[in-house]
């Protein structure tokens, strides 16, 4: 198939009138001259051209538009990419190399062409590049953490930004992104013609990673899957996650930091507690920490009202991994009588922007979501394009971002 014909693809559906030059239907065609009189006598020229206008009352007594009472027009037809070559002067070889970022065009042309086709509402024949391809460029995407509440995922900052990230670098890439809910039946997503699936945060117990691997369906997820056959990885680094913010408030003077963590089956998560109880132990420090029993603000900050407790062995650093607004643990501090930085040193893994606003500002460890899904969709494109086989990954750094919060005074 050459680089026009992959616009084009198709041609028009049986019976339905095609636009000629003259903008009826029976107008100049690409090819040759032709007369077809089946569901009609008029004529038209052009083999792709189609019918005259005896096609549209054929069309019309079919479908009965034309029964008193009902409107006898028939669907406006597909604008071609020949119509739109025609509408900006220019070839349709010209015209495809302009929308496919290809070919030596001047600006000024390929500008002429794009702005042509938005005028005109042309659209690239996806059935045309389906086939021509083998592939339907459609790729799923589930968070498999929020199993039991499939779309609350959305009200995670951390989320929120992954999904928006993946959805845009797909597309960037020729790609769509299609939302499936976590838990989701095989049944309901077999019958789609999926590329690949990008599962984000898969449970130990979550069964949509074999069923899309026993589907032949390539997987994109954490370093959970590493070494599966048709599984690939973008992960972060649960031990830096730690160990940088522990760090940090060692260097401070904390010697009780506390871990507020998700009761969570994720491989981050638990990483995320083993590296910690590693870390207290290497340097000497008793293992405080507490597990939020859900996600969401109300459950983490009954949590962090809990680490922060009552007594003489109160903790003096405070280390928010289980998502929850920085100003909503900062007020619990507040409320349980510790003075942010004076008493406790405070830091949350966290993508709420609302974290620079709070006084003090708090400081915030980044996972890095847009970076995650740049380097998930270029692996992905890599074995769908490329015929990339190894199922390796990358790991993507995290960020510090200190901020009073987590300063002594002085």
């Amino acid at each position: 198939m050459t680089e026009a014909s992959e616009h084009d693809g198709a041609t028009p559906e049986r019976g339905a009138a095609v636009p000629g030059q003259d903008g009826h239907a029976g107008g100049t065609g690409d090819a040759g001259t032709g007369t077809r009189t089946r569901s009609g006598t008029g004529s038209g020229s052009g083999a792709e051209a189609g019918t005259g206008s005896g096609d549209a009352g054929a069309w019309a007594e079919r479908s009965g538009a034309a029964r008193p009472g009902r409107a006898a027009a028939p669907p406006a037809p597909r604008v071609r990419l020949v119509d739109v070559a025609r509408e900006a002067g220019l070839s349709k070889t010209t015209v495809s190399a302009a929308l496919n970022g290809t070919g030596r065009l001047s600006p000024e042309v390929r500008e002429k062409a794009r702005d042509t086709a938005r005028r005109m509402g042309y659209r690239p024949n996806a059935t045309a590049r389906q086939l021509r391809a083998g592939r339907a460029r459609l790729i799923g995407y589930v968070v498999g953490e929020l199993a039991d509440t499939p779309w609350t995922f959305l009200e995670s900052p951390y989320f929120a930004r992954l999904t928006g990230a993946t959805a845009a670098t797909a597309l960037a890439r020729g790609y769509a992104v299609v939302l499936l809910p976590a838990g989701s039946l095989q049944s309901e997503w077999a019958a789609l013609p999926l590329d690949a699936v990008v599962v984000a945060d898969p449970v130990a117990d979550d069964r949509i990673v074999e069923d899309l691997l026993a589907a032949r369906i390539p997987v994109f997820s954490d370093r959970s899957v590493e070494g599966r056959p048709g599984a690939h990885w973008v992960d972060v680094d649960a031990t830096a996650v730690v160990g940088q913010a522990l760090d940090h408030f060692h260097a401070q003077g904390a010697r009780r930091p506390v871990l507020v963590v998700p009761d969570s089956t994720t491989r981050f998560h638990r990483e995320v507690d083993a590296a910690h109880r590693a870390w207290c132990a290497a340097h000497g420090l008793p293992v405080l920490s507490v597990r939020a029993a859900e996600p969401g603000n109300g459950p983490v900050i009954q949590a962090v009202e809990t680490a922060l407790g009552s007594g003489p062995d109160r903790p003096d650093a405070l280390l928010v991994v289980a998502e929850a607004s920085p100003p909503l643990v900062l007020d619990a501090a507040r409320r349980h009588g510790y003075d942010v930085p004076g008493d406790l040193l405070l830091a949350c893994v966290s993508e709420d922007e609302t974290a620079v606003h709070t006084e003090p500002p708090v400081t915030t460890l980044s996972l890095r979501p847009d970076a995650v899904a740049e380097a998930g969709i270029a692996h992905l494109v890599a074995v769908l394009e490329q015929g990339l086989r190894e199922t390796g990954g990358a790991l993507v750094p995290v960020r510090l971002d200190v901020r009073a919060s987590s300063l002594r005074r002085g």
